[in-house]
């Protein structure tokens, strides 16, 4: 079913206004009590249109013009070299189809974009990373002609959609325990050397219940790209005329990653490959993939033993929803929290009766935690607490949390450690191709409508 595009109708609405106010004097007066509109002329300017319809929303050529200039000014400054102007402006368009849809699921399920308070921290939390003040990264930014107000938005999106995907992708990612045992044992019957490779892809999409000839098709377009590579075509401007990836238009650079956290029939095709070679055609779930290997280098032993501090705490967390602002949670944790220091209940049970979390079933039990195991908020918060003590209101991205610490101990964790890192190794790989296969839902699930030049 068509959606009715009334955003559509409003922008040539507005452009036919501008018209009739520029009508050249040769058209009809109206007479003032006879209601006549006298005709719009055609030689008004058209200061927008209509680039791709998604759904309900529209994505206008400006906004696409807007993009492939930024995408472009990022690409000089790092001395790549661009796709033709056509292939990197069908790229972006697909981009920003893909992008537009998941904004449009995340508002249907009530995600909202993150307030300026979550906002400053994560954008704190990048500038730390890169070892910078928040002014000196604005200041740096500034001199490469990028805009830091654009740059907060783009973070404040990525958040967004990031809770998107949490919510419809890491969140039904699950792992047993034979599969943590399997990997273990693989493991140590591998060779002890251990490597890091640098990647990059060019991916051809397969579309959701495709048909046969559609799958040959896109096989034939990834065996042209195969061909060109194989006579000397340059891999980064292929990935950004051919790739349907998000990261096509940075020459399709995926960077390092542990094999062992790769697709099997990715890592096998890899260990195969010299620095500067690339893979025969791969076939996956998402669809057809071409795999680079950028460089590979050895990775030092880590020592076994490990003496890591546990703390076993529980939660009562409220997310916040269109049925739910940000102020009824925080008055209700409040009332909670007195409860709790008067006495008058306890937490578990007030965690199974309130919190909005799988844990409530367990009266807020989250189990032993490692460093590492949840956000910097949560985890400070919960460090500086004694054992039995309840925090006061802590907000993390995930909604607004009272934590109560149960008990703490440190002793060598060293096989609890390893099937910890065994079990993320896992999570990785069943994660990236979850996402890839989810985009491709989303994107195959949309209305889209190219409307022509």
């Amino acid at each position: 079913m068509h959606p009715l595009n009334i955003a559509a109708l409003l922008l040539c609405a507005a452009v036919a206004g501008n018209a009739s106010a520029q009508a050249t004097p040769a058209a009809a007066p109206a007479k003032p009590d006879s209601g006549f509109i006298p005709p719009a002329s055609n030689t008004g300017n058209v200061i927008d249109s209509i680039a791709v319809v998604v759904n309900d929303e529209v994505i206008t050529r400006n906004e696409v013009a807007q993009r492939v200039a930024a995408i472009e000014q990022r690409l000089k400054a790092q001395n790549a070299q661009m796709p033709d102007a056509a292939d990197m402006r069908r790229q972006v368009i697909e981009a920003m189809i893909v992008e537009r849809a998941q904004f449009q699921l995340a508002k249907e399920m009530g995600i909202r974009p993150v307030d300026d308070t979550q906002l400053d921290r994560a954008i704190g939390r990048i500038a730390e990373n890169q070892k910078m003040s928040v002014q000196d990264m604005r200041n740096a930014m500034e001199r490469e002609g990028m805009s830091f107000a654009a740059f907060r938005e783009e973070i404040r999106n990525e958040i967004t959609l990031q809770r998107l995907r949490e919510n419809e992708v890491d969140n039904k990612i699950q792992i047993s325990e034979a599969e943590v045992d399997t990997y273990l044992a693989a493991e140590q019957a591998a060779n002890a050397d251990k490597s890091e490779v640098n990647i990059s892809q060019i991916l051809v999409r397969i579309p959701e219940n495709a048909s046969p000839e559609q799958i040959a098709a896109r096989k034939a377009r990834a065996d042209e790209v195969s061909r060109q590579l194989r006579t000397g075509g340059d891999f980064a401007k292929l990935a950004g005329t051919y790739s349907e990836s998000g990261d096509a238009l940075q020459g399709g650079a995926i960077g390092w990653r542990d094999p062992d956290r790769l697709p099997p029939v990715f890592a096998q095709a890899l260990a195969k490959l010299s620095p500067g070679q690339s893979t025969q055609v791969i076939r996956s779930t998402a669809g057809f993939h071409i795999l680079k290997l950028v460089d590979r280098r050895s990775l030092a032993a880590e020592d076994d033993k490990s003496i890591v501090q546990q703390t076993r705490a529980r939660h009562i967390l409220l997310k916040v929803t269109p049925a739910m602002t940000a102020e009824a949670a925080k008055r209700k944790l409040t009332e909670l929290k007195e409860r709790l220091d008067n006495n008058a209940a306890k937490f578990e049970d007030l965690a199974r009766l309130v919190s909005t979390d799988a844990a409530a079933t367990k009266g807020g039990d989250l189990g032993w935690l490692y460093p590492g195991d949840t956000v910097p908020e949560f985890e400070n918060a919960m460090n500086a607490l004694k054992i039995g003590e309840v925090s006061g209101i802590v907000e993390t991205p995930y909604g607004f949390h009272l934590i109560q610490v149960v008990e703490r101990k440190s002793e060598d964790q060293s096989k609890e450690k390893k099937r910890a890192a065994a079990r993320q190794v896992i999570r990785d790989r069943k994660l990236a191709e979850a996402t890839e296969d989810w985009l491709r839902q989303v994107r195959d699930r949309a209305y889209v409508e190219f409307r022509d030049e």
